[in-house]
């Protein structure tokens, strides 16, 4: 099963952030949609690139391999590079989108650990 970017414009006229398929983690707990999204970890992210790549590869291969496309890449740099108040408004955007919501557990653990990396 093949999944495709999801793309988000941000209001203020900044890059579009792709998260599609399998990256990056923005809810609580146990992979329950309907949770509320604990966006914490994502928000105030210290990690590098590199880390979020190299906790993406342990929590799924795939979720790596989306990653290296160069528009996600480029998507995530960006939000990474973000301040913590756009990163906020850049994750609740992800989160609303019934699109991303399987893939919320996934973003989730890779938030979670990428510090680990």
């Amino acid at each position: 099963m093949e999944e495709r970017l999801h793309m988000i414009k941000i209001s203020s006229g900044k890059m579009a952030v792709g998260f599609g398929g399998l990256a990056l983690a923005l809810t609580a707990g146990a992979g329950i949609a309907s949770a509320q999204p604990n966006l914490d970890s994502a928000v105030n992210t210290t990690c590098s690139y590199q880390q979020v790549q190299a906790a993406a590869n342990a929590a799924d291969p795939r979720a790596a391999a989306v990653l290296s496309d160069p528009m996600t890449s480029a998507g995530v740099q960006q939000f990474l590079a973000s301040p913590p108040a756009q990163r906020r408004m850049m994750a609740e955007q992800i989160v609303s989108m019934p699109a991303n919501q399987p893939f919320l557990p996934i973003y989730q653990q890779i938030f979670d650990t990428c510090q680990n990396f």
